[in-house]
């Protein structure tokens, strides 16, 4: 029959194991923005630009719905 073969002098495993923990990976930077003049000067007219639009909303919005109401009392008066 067959006997499995067992080493003369068996050692037991280490209590702990040490693992090389992995370098941290390095973080990514992000690329540089060069912040010079005319970027601070597009992004100030961006917004001039962007707040007259919302400002010129606002102001047709606000006359749509006046002229609706003067309308809507116009037509209740010709009702009567």
């Amino acid at each position: 029959m067959f006997l499995p073969k067992y080493p003369d002098n068996p050692t037991p495993p280490p209590a702990h194991t040490h693992t090389p923990n992995d370098p941290m990976p390095a973080r990514r930077s992000l690329p540089p923005v060069a912040i010079n003049r005319n970027t601070v000067v597009a992004l100030v007219v961006g917004g001039v630009v962007l707040t007259a639009l919302l400002a010129a909303v606002a102001v047709t919005a606000i006359s749509v719905a006046i002229a609706a109401v003067v309308l809507r009392s116009m037509l209740r008066d010709h009702r009567r």
